[in-house]
């Protein structure tokens, strides 16, 4: 008796689902791509996943794996959201048109979740507060590729103030905004003294300050945390609450502070300057794309700001009317001062 072999075609279907903005978590995606890819597979085989061949990953900066270009953190938080999610989009465009790279947006939840995004390779055009930066940069997962420019600088300083009736010299004239004295000389008077400080995470208030006197090894007492700048001037005046303090420059100019104590610059004198180390924030680009991808697209950016869409995008999605370029040296004395100020970075990252 003849048998008829019974032959078994088994087809698997596999349905890709790639979100265009890479989601993952603390990341909103805006847009998704659906792809469908059909595989038939030989009779009388029973399938496993190991019989299934490796999924191989697209090429960066195709439809299929994009650029992802990342918006601030803050989007995330505002009520109505939508024109930066619209700049967001012409930026988006204006990449493309220029590098040819397909690029999509996400909304981080937080400067945190920004970086780690950056890790996973779910970040690629970012704009990053300095502490992110720098957490950033010391992974390899960034490069600096400009700095943003306010009141024409990339960068600021900050000042060691004082009230003039605790005694201390003042190493700083006014007249030629110079320091007269090494900070080793100028800040060894603050030894066994109590500093009043703006806030945990402030780089001109309290950070940057304090990295200069543990460099100098200023011993000091325990600290005040009195929340702002003009605070701190006020505290000063006061007196009987700290003995010195750091703020930007000049804090002593706030405008209640002046219509409040007509003396103040009499009364609260400038010590000794910081010079300009801060940065203000970095535009930078993601080490997960190759070094030629990240030349292409920061060769880009100084063009699209020369047009009026993408010079508005700008503005309303990162506040920036104004760059340099710059490599990561250009952090350098930052870096070192944060480095001695002995904070925790990842605790400045909110």
């Amino acid at each position: 008796m003849n048998h008829t072999p019974l032959l078994l075609t088994k087809f698997l279907f596999i349905s890709l689902f790639l979100l265009a903005n890479c989601t993952s978590p603390g990341l909103d995606a805006t847009e998704t791509a659906t792809l469908t890819v059909t595989a038939t597979l030989t009779p009388e085989v029973t399938p496993t996943f190991t019989d299934l061949p490796p999924a191989s990953t697209p090429e960066l900066g195709l439809v299929e794996n994009p650029l992802i270009l990342a918006l601030p953190p803050t989007v995330a938080n505002r009520a109505n959201p939508q024109a930066q999610i619209e700049a967001a989009k012409v930026l988006a465009s204006l990449f493309t048109e220029r590098t040819g790279q397909a690029v999509v947006t996400v909304i981080p939840d937080s400067e945190t979740a920004l970086v780690e995004a950056l890790g996973r390779g779910n970040a690629h055009i970012v704009l990053l507060d300095p502490y992110a930066y720098e957490l950033a940069y010391q992974r390899g997962w960034v490069r600096a590729a400009y700095a943003v420019i306010e009141e024409g600088e990339g960068k600021y300083g900050a000042q060691f103030i004082a009230a003039r009736r605790g005694g201390f010299d003042s190493y700083f004239d006014e007249s030629t905004e110079m320091n007269t004295a090494d900070a080793r000389t100028a800040l060894a008077q603050f030894n066994d003294k109590k500093p009043c400080w703006s806030d945990e995470i402030s780089p001109s208030g309290y950070v940057i300050p304090a990295g200069y006197l543990n460099e100098n090894q200023i011993l000091t007492r325990a600290p005040a945390f009195v929340q702002g700048h003009p605070t701190v001037v006020r505290s000063l005046y006061a007196s009987g609450i700290c003995d010195f303090g750091a703020t930007y420059i000049d804090a002593r100019k706030f405008p209640s502070l002046e219509d409040e104590f007509p003396d103040l610059n009499e009364q609260v004198i400038v010590v000794w300057r910081i010079p300009a180390i801060i940065p203000y924030n970095v535009l930078a680009l993601s080490t997960n794309m190759p070094q030629e991808m990240r030349e292409i697209l920061a060769n880009s950016i100084p063009a699209m700001l020369q047009t009026t869409a993408g010079k508005a995008a700008f503005k309303a999605l990162y506040d920036i009317e104004e760059i340099q370029p710059v490599n990561d040296g250009y952090y350098d004395e930052f870096r070192t001062y944060l480095d001695w100020s002995g904070i925790d970075l990842s605790t400045l990252v909110e």
